[in-house]
């Protein structure tokens, strides 16, 4: 009878200590999996950022020369005192000013850390309205 509990206890124990290596596996392996999957994430997005911050200096760049564009326009208007000239430029520098705004939004969504997509769309239409505003002095220049 002792001999019988003797194995029965060896049995248990060994029973017991196989279950807790492979617990102790299976948690290594889910943290590590869980670890693996946060640092690809952060990866990503760290990519995005940079490829969205570089957008959003180039619309800057943009805007800044446009805006040059406009401020000599705007002298040469203003020489001219022709009210509908002046009309004009003034519903052309609306455009510009839509565009400033549209550009102040994407860095704002790139600050405040928005979901890719909601940047992506914010700077689509950043770059829509620069091409409005772009559109805007040609027409006006013509």
């Amino acid at each position: 009878m002792k001999r019988s509990r003797l194995r029965m206890f060896k049995l248990t124990s060994m029973t017991i200590s196989v279950m807790g290596v492979l617990l102790i596996v299976a948690t290594i392996g889910i943290l590590a999996y869980l670890g693996f999957g946060s640092l690809s994430s952060f990866i990503s997005a760290d990519a995005t950022s940079s490829t969205a911050n570089d957008e959003l200096s180039a619309l800057k760049s943009d805007y800044n020369s446009l805006h040059a564009e406009y401020d000599t326009v705007k002298s040469e208007v203003e020489a001219t005192n022709n009210k509908d000239l002046k009309s004009a430029y003034n519903n052309a520098e609306m455009e510009l000013i839509k565009t400033d705004q549209a550009i102040t939004d994407v860095e704002s969504a790139i600050t405040v850390g928005k979901p890719s997509d909601e940047v992506t769309k914010r700077i689509e239409a950043a770059k829509s309205q620069l091409e409005k505003a772009k559109s805007s002095l040609t027409s006006l220049r013509s």
